[in-house]
């Protein structure tokens, strides 16, 4: 029997598959067109005589975000390139925003801590010539945390109270104005506030200028900032939680007491801070409404009062160097303040935070 061998003709080869894989710019792509736009811009605004250094980093934007696109257009197509100038836009932004806020606390910081000592805390302006070194701080420290402590006493309940009855009971034409009557208030000018208050406590009914004056202002500036904010974290708490409760047979008030509120209390407190970080720097109502003193006044119902935002812009007026100092130290203290409530209002809300279950 013979065996016959077959040829078999060789196989063709499939053609390889077409990469997927596209060119791609390296990660330190974008740094090194931003180091080369900085040094560029730098280079063409000393070659047309530019001397603010804001005209430089203007010229420097604008060649960071058009190189990135002719580069990124080069290597990676035109659909990629659209993708990394929004994303230019966004950093150019980013940084225009941050360098003003960095260079306002860095010149804060560094002329501030000339003067900021335990001498320049607890010392008044008292039987001190503003135009020679020394005095400090000490009574309009007291000025402001009277001040804004009045203000949120005041504040916080009636916001507490309006923003629950928005949420948990307002309905119809009330609920609408009581509405339109916070955001409008919300956008009132601190200085209106504070003529308000003048026309009505001060003149009409000829209580004076005092420490409880500018908190009635800083009062009207603050409610509706608690309201709001109260109001968004009360619509955060599940409608579940009101309704297991409401089931039980527990009243209405109740539900809202020991469930409602203790749900959204970490917001809440939140938000209160916030609010008197805001109100802590308002210079206007102070100006019109407590006048500012040199001397320490403990009392906030009789007689002017200093404060911190006062005080920065009364030794700023004076335009000595000595008053410079103290006005920058003043600032230095007001913006620690402001720093340290928005931690705290940070920690409150993280520790406040439900947990959340892997």
């Amino acid at each position: 029997m013979s065996h016959t061998v077959m040829d078999r003709a060789p196989a063709t080869e499939a053609p390889a598959p077409r990469s997927l894989a596209h060119r791609r710019l390296p990660r330190w792509a974008p740094a090194a067109l931003a180091v080369a736009s900085a040094a560029l811009g730098a280079g063409i605004g000393l070659a047309a005589g530019f001397e603010s250094r804001v005209q430089w980093g203007l010229i420097a934007a604008l060649l960071f975000v058009v190189s990135t696109y002719a580069v990124t257009t080069a290597v990676e197509g035109s659909r990629q390139a659209k993708d990394r100038i929004a994303t230019s836009v966004v950093w150019v932004c980013f940084v225009l925003a941050v360098v003003p806020l960095a260079s306002l606390a860095w010149t804060t910081v560094e002329r501030g801590s000339r003067i900021l000592d335990g001498y320049f805390l607890s010392h008044s302006m008292a039987g001190l010539n503003q135009n020679t070194p020394g005095g400090g701080i000490y009574h309009a420290l007291i000025g402001t945390l009277e001040q804004v402590g009045i203000a949120t006493l005041i504040a916080v309940p009636i916001g507490l109270l309006t923003a629950i009855y928005l949420v948990e009971y307002g309905r119809g034409r009330l609920a609408q104005a009581v509405t339109f009557f916070v955001d409008v208030m919300t956008g009132i000018p601190s200085i209106v506030a504070g003529l308000f208050i003048l026309s009505t406590w001060v003149l009409t009914f000829g209580m004076g200028p005092s420490g409880f004056a500018g908190s009635l202002a800083l009062t009207i500036l603050m409610m509706p900032v608690v309201v709001r904010s109260t109001e968004e974290m009360l619509k955060l708490v599940p409608n579940e939680l009101r309704e297991a409760s409401l089931a039980l047979g527990v009243p209405k008030w109740r539900t809202i007491l020991k469930v409602v509120l203790p749900t959204a209390i970490g917001g809440i407190t939140t938000g209160v801070m916030l609010a008197v970080a805001r109100i802590a720097g308002e210079t206007a109502p102070v100006l019109l409404l407590v006048l500012g003193s040199s001397f320490i006044n403990n009392d906030p119902f009789d007689g002017t009062q200093a404060s911190l935002p006062l005080y920065v812009y009364q030794e700023y007026m004076l335009g000595t160097p000595h008053s410079y100092d103290r006005a920058w130290g003043a600032a230095l203290v007001l913006i620690i303040f402001v720093m340290v409530l928005n931690l705290v209002a940070r920690a409150i809300a993280r520790w406040k935070a439900p947990a959340t279950g892997r």
